[in-house]
């Protein structure tokens, strides 16, 4: 049997865009000899909707398109849309697989399993299925189901799960079909690949999985459609973070795909990520400040990666405290990197500020103060030239900083968008290298030298936090693993350290829900995934 995988990128809601998408890769594919076409979850729409489902009106509309679509596909077509179930059902819709042959709609699968945890929110929206499907297609049963369907408790490593859509297809089909929209993180991709190989041996059948792919606000998807065989067999190997269509001939095998290069693909998905937000927001320029730093040095290379040098801006805006090395590595940075770079000082702002205050901080210690009214003349600046050209600010924060409130609200938190928000200090470092792999685009200096924010003299991170590699241990551990303050010092961690990072963590939360949209690299980001009360008592 041979089967095309169509992964594309659909606008959310791009009702017209999306068909059009649809009927490319049907003529592609019936051109190819494809005798039948499978698309991702939710094709119809894209995934996640989100409060888009509460307008009836176009929920409509995208089960009009299916049904017009069936009437035009030149081959047995599955694809992932939404159906309205009517005003005695609550939820009103389900997830489902269309299936789409001779000309109608000949079968609705419902997807059984709604994901409710990290970014997952479909029993919000959906109803769950309770039937299995199996349809002929080309003389062949067709297993059809929908993503987290095939997630079994093993494979998610968590949760207790009261319905297994697997049980009723072992040894029942001669394929297994699965519509995707599964969220990029970086452990995702090996354990995606063993999953669909175990489900392939578990109902004795090649599984064909098809995935979305690009970038959605703060979830990014690879795409990595594929299809493997119950003994391991590779037949299909789409291409991770392009559209692209690819055609699976279930009778002959092709050659295992190499292992991912894990530093680029972060690279990969972090450009990707940049790109499509600005693409399908309408953003065509951005602007960053450049301090020298690897922070932002990282950004902007990535930003030239995903929208052109000529589409960068930076801004050096060197303060009382800068160093003469942060000014000249930030112009050796923009002339590396070939982006227009403008030099806007701040100390003359930052004195006549002071002045002002100079009444109301009469006898008082400096303190933090001073240094966030340099950061926000900094932030003045950036959204300054964001407003009279017409771009979109990129802030520069990496987690580590936005973990512990290492970063300044109104400040350097100013933006539309946060690149490295979900990338550790020390993954920073590693992504840096990675980027000079092929030549020096971020000077040395900027990697080699120790990191500060140059908001007082002779400022060392360091002095405020502890050495990144066991910062960046701790909130790891307490992020994403949700290990408390006891275990982490049971297994070694410095007493006071863990105390005092976590209350950095836990107070900082009223930070992160005013920053930018955070692109997801990890299992938990900051963001729509990690929804924390803000008046609550704390762990720490």
């Amino acid at each position: 049997m041979r089967i095309a995988l169509a992964q594309f990128d659909a606008l959310i809601s791009d009702l017209d865009g999306i068909a059009g998408k649809i009927r490319a890769a049907a003529a592609e594919a019936h051109a190819a000899g494809a005798e039948l076409l499978v698309c991702p979850e939710l094709a119809t729409i894209g995934y996640p909707p989100r409060d888009l489902l509460d307008r009836s009106r176009l929920v409509q509309a995208q089960w009009d398109l299916v049904h017009q679509l069936a009437t035009e596909l030149p081959l047995p077509t599955v694809l992932g849309a939404i159906e309205p179930l009517g005003l005695d059902a609550y939820p009103f819709l389900a997830n489902v697989a269309v299936v789409c042959q001779g000309g109608a709609v000949s079968a609705v699968y419902r997807k059984r399993l709604l994901p409710t945890y990290d970014v997952f929110d479909e029993r919000r929206y959906f109803q769950p299925g309770n039937e299995s499907l199996i349809v002929d297609i080309a003389g062949k049963r067709c297993g059809i189901t929908v993503c987290e369907d095939i997630w079994t408790q093993e494979a998610l490593g968590f949760g207790y799960r009261l319905d297994d859509p697997l049980a009723d297809l072992e040894g029942q089909v001669d394929v297994l079909i699965n519509l995707a929209a599964s969220p990029y993180n970086a452990d995702k991709p090996a354990q995606r690949r063993r999953l669909v190989r175990q489900v392939a041996e578990r109902v004795g059948a090649p599984v064909v999985y098809v995935n979305q792919v690009g970038a959605h606000d703060e979830l990014l998807f690879d795409g990595d459609s594929m299809a493997i065989g119950p003994d391991g067999s590779w037949y299909a190997d789409a291409p991770r973070w392009d559209e692209g269509l690819v055609i699976a001939d279930l009778t002959t095998p092709i050659a295992k795909p190499t292992d991912i290069d894990e530093l680029e693909d972060l690279r990969l998905a972090l450009v990707r990520g940049i790109r499509d937000y600005c693409r399908k927001t309408g953003q065509q320029r951005v602007v960053l400040g450049l301090s020298g730093g690897i922070d932002s040095a990282v950004v902007a290379a990535l930003a030239v990666d995903a929208l052109g040098a000529d589409a960068v801006t930076g801004l050096l805006m060197p303060g009382p405290y800068s160093s003469d090395h942060s000014i000249s590595d930030a112009i050796a940075l923009a002339e590396n990197l070939g982006v227009t770079h403008f030099t806007c000082p701040i100390a003359d702002g930052y004195h006549a500020v002071m002045g002002t205050m100079s009444e109301s901080f009469a006898g008082l210690a400096e303190n933090v103060a001073e240094e966030n009214i340099q950061a926000r003349l900094r932030g003045l600046l950036v959204m300054a030239y964001a407003n009279k050209h017409n771009a979109m600010a990129l802030t520069t924060g990496n987690k580590s900083e936005l973990a512990v409130g290492y970063c300044t609200i109104y400040g350097d938190m100013n933006g539309g968008l946060a690149p490295i928000g979900d990338v550790y200090k020390t993954r920073v470092f590693d992504l840096a290298r990675h980027l000079n792999i092929k030549g020096e685009r971020i000077p040395e200096n900027t990697i080699t030298k120790p990191p500060s924010a140059e908001l007082r003299p002779d400022q060392k991170d360091s002095d405020s936090l502890p050495e990144y590699p066991e910062l960046d241990r701790i909130l790891k551990d307490y992020i994403e693993n949700d290990t408390g303050p006891a275990d982490l010092i049971a297994r070694g961690e410095d007493p006071a350290t863990v105390q005092r990072v976590l209350r950095l963590t836990e107070v900082n939360e009223y930070k992160r829900r005013q920053a930018a949209p955070v692109l997801r690299v990890t299992l938990k980001a900051f963001g729509v995934g990690r929804r924390m009360p803000l008046a609550r008592k704390l762990e720490v």
